[in-house]
């Protein structure tokens, strides 16, 4: 997730605080991982050095004063060609996962404890994403969704590894 270039794109909606933006990202991008304040006024003043966003209002409150940021044209620019770029197709065939294995049978250790394990894992998160589903709206159903497919995936990958554990097995260690 690009924190600078998701914050452009909220400013490009409208004019806010530092504070409505990371309402705004923690609502729809920080699922699990809230936007720390910190990193918001860190990336806006980046985003305000490069002169991609400019502070068009500042009124005093009862801590530090409050400055709404507006996104410059230089800033909607980049925003517009970040949005319209494909995402890097996933997924990388360097994965921690593989590397995992191959390490361990590369060393004589278990591999297949170690995918029990991860089985296992993905299992528990698939569950927790499901109630998500159940319990949120559409944007936490469509996250989880994402989510669940991508687990899905790794779980079929982790059932074929585990089928080809000797022959791999064989492979790595000549």
């Amino acid at each position: 997730m690009s924190v600078p270039l998701t914050l452009l794109g909220l400013l490009e909606r409208e004019p806010s605080h530092g504070y409505d933006l990371k309402r705004d990202y923690d609502a729809f991008f920080g699922r699990g991982k809230p936007l720390p304040f910190g990193q918001v006024y860190s990336t806006l003043s980046r985003l305000a050095r490069d002169g991609k966003v400019v502070v068009a209002e500042t009124a005093a409150g009862a801590g530090p004063d409050r400055k709404r940021y507006v996104i410059t044209d230089t800033g909607a620019t980049e925003f517009e060609a970040w949005l319209t770029e494909p995402v890097e197709a996933e997924p990388h065939l360097q994965t921690v996962l593989f590397s995992k294995v191959v390490l361990a049978l590369m060393l004589g250790r278990d591999a297949e404890h170690y995918l029990d394990a991860q089985r296992a894992a993905h299992l528990q998160r698939m569950r927790e994403l499901t109630e998500l589903r159940r319990e949120g709206g559409l944007v936490d159903a469509l996250l989880a969704d994402h989510g669940l497919f991508h687990l899905e995936s790794d779980l079929r990958w982790i059932d074929l590894t585990v089928a080809r554990l000797d022959a791999l097995a064989e492979a790595v260690r000549s």
